[in-house]
């Protein structure tokens, strides 16, 4: 029997679990027996000599086991989210926060492209308010390209509409050189793109003229009073709040060309002095909750880093699905998507597309209770986001007005604005402990989404076949190390503090979801069991120091068993979310140099700031590369170039790898091979596959003549720390 049902009371969103579950859990049992039994060959064969060595290599094997273990808590019942855009009756206000650091990295042109993204959603304009955050560099130069983005959008927004473009950013949509055919796309489209393109290259051209000279010109001063608020004595680091409506809903000039009304755009630095602690990104997103509270006050935030534009015009009304619900959206205090770049090789030369978590681990902890906050990308329930507890009665009233007083005028809004962003406001209050962004962590994202699931919300992850959001990846492997360096600092902080998930969030959050926040709390600390088993194996060949089981004995199958089916199951993993073989092993590759340079580093840092001997810091990676560096990125070159010591340490660990396989293969051909096998294969092997790996390292130190080969410092330490060590352990 058929009956038509009002939208209303349709579902909004609806989860399916991932096809395939139970093959997996029979599987992951079985990688367990088999753990356990490696586990009790360690433990039950402590032998004479080296007994040392072989408690590191069983130490090491169970950490790995334990870390294996909580990473079932993202595999074990994944599920995808489904939305029905269709079926909103109706849509609330939004604030956009887009938040940037530095104008030497981020350059403004970039910046104005995520602005007009977000500006350009299919989302009602009175109901979309968008916030610029010039975080650390209050910069005259970002409001002036504010300026003329807001402009560029009176034509970007009617063309946008009138064509149903899909990806709203300028950049994105001129990328591709290739004009459109009018026979194909239609004249008038063909004519409007030709002149909009137009107008954005004469619009970037004056920004980047702008920017080479570091200034503006006085007769650009003179077009918007804003420019009043900059001085001669206005530093980066030391200049009062600075509160801009540039587009305030109202007024004539906040019309686009064909008459419709423009959202709002608001440009805000908060105030900076050299005395006071700014608390970095964190503090720069809770100054724009305080400042938009008195413009727009709307109940959804959505935050965004300025080099990740908006790839999907939707977006927004996907997210309204999940908050509105009629029977979950009470609960959902933030909606999570994925972070893609546009920028990746066709193998993604550096991992760093996270195809794997994007695809599969998120959607692993939104059934346990929802995802992490990675910062970007996230819309947020202001109410959850400033503090509120969850409650079984909380139900959000969406069709109230807001209450900001429409009569006041823009001059009096920004003057009333300033005192909220001012650098002393956050003086004895509960700003960044338990209201808006907590502080104290450089990934002040993470923490900030724990503590909001500790208050009882949910959350939910979307991710739509069209990527919401596309930013831009690192195209250096010192970058990209430097960058893991960062995030697995901050969350490795998290977990020594009293924000530990298994403190923090005991009986506040399901042990489960305890468990998918340690897994990514874990990364730092794994540097340890991964440089045990990458070196000491391999320095036992030196002395014939057989560590695992001959390749006679039977308990050399839990070895093999675990060791095969991880590599098949993590292969087919990756490519079952959308990779390539080749684009696994570069996985492999990233893997390792992650967990021996960024993960140690990470890991020491960590433990010195708890001894007070290191402070944690924010770095921003660069958005910007020369020439040479992208073709070769392009090209799958690995970048080596600079004389750092994390290339030290992956140099060194290589050669110690080359010359004891070398070693042994000596020792195989003296010995005609049969007995060292027996003893040795996995050893060996283990060397063998490790060499593979750092196969683009040896080219860098010793084939390469490109500016990206590894610097003759690098090449001569590592050469000689490696033989070094070789020796003392052959003749100690």
């Amino acid at each position: 029997m058929v009956r038509d049902v009002d939208h209303c009371s349709l579902p909004l969103s609806e989860t399916k679990p991932l096809k395939g579950r139970l093959v997996y859990q029979l599987y992951a049992t079985s990688v367990l027996i088999n753990i356990c039994l490696i586990l009790v060959y360690r433990f039950s064969h402590f032998p004479a000599t080296g007994r040392w060595v072989w408690l590191i290599m069983s130490l090491s094997e169970l950490w790995f086991g334990l870390y294996w273990i909580l990473s079932q808590s993202v595999r074990w019942n994944p599920i995808t989210r489904l939305t029905f855009k269709q079926r909103l009756t109706f849509l609330p206000a939004v604030d956009v926060f887009v938040c940037t650091a530095d104008i030497n990295i981020e350059p403004p042109v970039m910046v104005i492209n995520t602005v007009l993204s977000v500006l350009a959603y299919d989302y009602p304009p009175e109901k979309l308010n968008v916030y610029l955050s010039d975080d650390d560099a209050g910069s005259e130069l970002l409001f002036y390209a504010l300026l003329e983005a807001s402009a560029f959008a009176r034509h970007w927004l009617p063309f946008c509409r009138k064509f149903e473009v899909k990806t709203t950013s300028p950049g994105a949509c001129f990328s591709n050189n290739e004009e459109p055919n009018e026979v194909l796309d239609g004249i008038q489209f063909s004519h409007d793109w030709l002149l909009i393109k137009k107008l954005y290259n004469q619009m970037q051209d004056r920004i980047e003229a702008a920017t080479r000279v570091g200034g503006v010109s006085p007769e650009i001063r003179e077009m918007h009073k804003g420019f009043s608020e900059w001085s001669s004595d206005t530093t980066s680091s030391d200049h009062q709040a600075i509160v801009q409506i540039l587009i305030d809903g109202k007024s004539s000039m906040s019309v686009d060309i064909e008459g419709q009304m423009l959202p709002k755009l608001v440009y805000v630095a908060r105030e900076k002095r050299t005395h006071c602690s700014h608390n970095f990104k964190a503090g720069a997103l809770n100054a724009l909750i305080r400042v938009s509270s008195v413009i727009s006050n709307s109940p959804i935030i959505l935050t965004v880093d300025c080099d990740v534009y908006s790839n999907n015009s939707e977006t927004v009304r996907d997210a309204m699905c999940c908050f509105m619900d009629e029977e979950n959206g009470n609960k959902i205090a933030y909606v999570q998507f994925p972070q893609s770049s546009y920028n990746i090789t066709t193998h993604d030369l550096y991992a760093s597309c996270f195809r794997v978590p994007n695809e599969l681990e998120m959607g692993g902890m939104d059934p346990n209770g929802g995802p992490c906050y990675i910062g970007s990308g996230c819309f947020h329930r202001r109410t959850a986001l400033c503090g509120d507890k969850y409650s079984k009665i909380f139900k959000q009233e969406w069709n109230t007005e807001n209450t900001i007083n429409e009569q006041e005028s823009t001059s009096v809004l920004q003057e009333r604005c300033k005192p909220l962003a001012s650098c002393t406001y956050e003086k004895d209050t509960q700003w960044g402990k338990e209201v808006g962004l907590k502080y104290g962590f450089p990934t002040e994202d993470f923490v900030t989404g724990l503590a909001i699931q500790c208050r009882g919300w949910k959350s939910a992850y979307l991710n739509p076949e069209k990527k919401a959001f596309v930013g831009i990846a690192p195209t250096t492997l010192l970058h990209i190390l430097v960058q893991h360096k960062r995030w697995s600092e901050g969350q490795f902080s998290i977990l020594v503090s009293k924000c530990c998930p298994f403190i923090y969030g005991h009986k506040r959050i399901p042990f489960t979801l305890q468990m998918a926040y340690t897994l990514y709390l874990l990364w730092a600390p794994n540097c340890l069991p991964t440089l045990a088993y990458v070196i000491i194996p391999q320095l036992c060949l030196l002395k014939n120091l057989t560590l695992f089981p001959r390749v006679s004995s039977l308990w050399i199958l839990p070895f093999l068993y675990v060791i095969v089916t991880q590599y098949i199951y993590s292969l087919y993993e990756f490519v079952f979310c959308g990779g390539s073989v080749r684009g696994w092993w570069n996985e492999q590759r990233m893997w390792l140099f992650k967990r021996t340079t960024s993960y140690l580093l990470a890991f020491s840092d960590t433990l010195l700031g708890l001894l007070g001997l290191s402070d944690l810091g924010f770095t921003v990676t660069p958005k910007v590369v020369d020439e040479g560096v992208l073709e070769r990125y392009k090209n799958h070159v690995m970048e080596f170039g600079s004389d750092s010591g994390m290339f030290t340490c992956l140099a060194f660990i290589a050669m110690i790898n080359l010359l004891v396989l070398f070693w042994s293969l000596k020792t195989m051909v003296m010995d005609s091979g049969t007995k060292v096998l027996d003893h040795l294969a996995l050893q060996v092997g283990l060397c063998v596959v490790v060499v593979g790996i750092n196969l683009p390292v040896y080219e860098g130190l010793f084939v390469r003549k490109d500016e990206g080969k590894m610097p003759t410092s690098v090449t001569c330490n590592s050469v000689i720390l490696a033989l070094t060590v070789c020796m003392l352990v052959i003749y100690s």
